[in-house]
């Protein structure tokens, strides 16, 4: 039986010293820029010195166009470097593993950011976004294999391609929309032709020993169940990525498509053969029961974000004790200053999450 602390290998590269993996979360912590913040830095060595067996960065656009927030990481320039290069020292300081979630908004970015007109894979009224041309596809991958290599040589064991939450990758999924004739669009295969152009480019031209994640969404965005197994199988099966994270928003509600409610989202997943990759799953773990329940129910990882805003060293705590339970919402801002939560991420906190504080 496999067991929360126990070190898990991964394909390329070092194993993780533990299951436990930082989720990318949202902060607002850099610079406007895209260099990093020093709040930024300290919320994620904070985790690692926390336990955590992987640290992932939040999201880091691989373009300027494509930044979603402000105080966003940025990834798609060598004036990065030396902040990245930084974090991933402090990371790697602790026994565990660093990665860089890599980004692009897509039609979900702020155009009030980036000064530019948003693109998506088609034209899209709601938000205005225009449909981006085969060339700038093919400089889309571009961008985020040039942003993979950025990171290997800021020093982090590896990357993690954002293709959930409906932001660019995961909007080439999207089979409600994207219905582009030039091979980047329509049939499930061609939709999913960017994801895996990305990871086969990244593996041909990083290190062997360079780790390599995919987050994707069960559900939602233009996305049917079924067509998400079939891109998580396809992924797990190839034998090119390290894990797959799957973001469930909560690991054991029911699916939303009524065909297929009579077992856990979870299930929907660990069911699938996955060879040498790791599967790892979020959403709502935050305590040990609900940690272990994920491992005793076939993930490999588990993606801890709640948890880890709560306690800094949310893997130390469930593996010390398990009982344990995060901190009863609502908490103060005084209380997550303590946890290494800087002011940026407190008001994005209590935009996001209004229950999450007290008044």
């Amino acid at each position: 039986m496999k067991k929360i602390g126990d070190a898990i290998a991964l394909r390329h590269g070092k194993a993780m010293p533990n299951r436990f993996m930082l989720a990318p979360l949202t902060n607002l912590q850099s610079r406007p820029d895209g260099t990093l913040g020093d709040d930024e830095f300290n919320w994620l060595v904070k985790r690692a010195e926390g336990g955590f067996g992987l640290t992932m960065t939040c999201a880091a656009h691989v373009h300027p166009g494509g930044q979603g927030f402000p105080g966003q990481l940025g990834i798609w320039s060598d004036d990065h470097l030396p902040g990245l290069t930084r974090l991933a020292a402090g990371i790697k300081a602790s026994r565990g593993l660093s990665s860089v979630q890599l980004h692009h908004a897509g039609r979900r970015g702020a155009a009030d950011l980036t000064g530019g007109r948003l693109v998506c894979p088609w034209d899209d009224t709601k938000t205005g976004a225009r449909a981006l041309t085969t060339a700038e596809v093919e400089q889309s991958i571009e961008d985020f294999i040039l942003a993979a290599l950025r990171a290997e040589r800021a020093g982090f064991d590896g990357v993690e391609l954002h293709g959930a939450h409906g932001y660019l990758l995961g909007q080439f999924l999207d089979s409600e929309h994207n219905h582009r004739t030039d091979g980047y669009g329509g049939s499930l295969k061609d939709r999913q032709r960017v994801i895996f152009a990305v990871i086969d480019g990244i593996r041909e031209r990083c290190g062997a020993n360079f780790q390599l994640g995919l987050r994707l969404s069960p559900e939602r965005y233009g996305i049917p169940l079924t067509e998400a197994r079939a891109t998580a199988q396809r992924a797990m099966s190839e034998g090119k990525i390290d894990y797959l994270d799957m973001s469930l928003w909560d690991v054991f509600k029911k699916p939303a498509e009524s065909a297929y409610q009579g077992k856990p989202l979870i299930a929907h997943f660990t069911d699938l053969p996955r060879g040498e990759c790791r599967l790892g799953v979020a959403g709502k773990i935050i305590s040990a029961a609900v940690a272990r329940a994920c491992v005793e129910a076939g993930a490999d990882i588990v993606i801890v974000g709640r948890g880890a805003i709560l306690h800094h060293n949310f893997p130390q705590l469930v593996l010390a004790d398990s009982a344990f339970k995060s901190a009863e919402l609502p908490v103060s801002r005084d209380y997550l200053r303590q946890q290494g939560v800087g002011n940026n991420f407190i008001g994005y906190i209590e935009s996001t999450w209004p229950d999450f504080l007290t008044n």
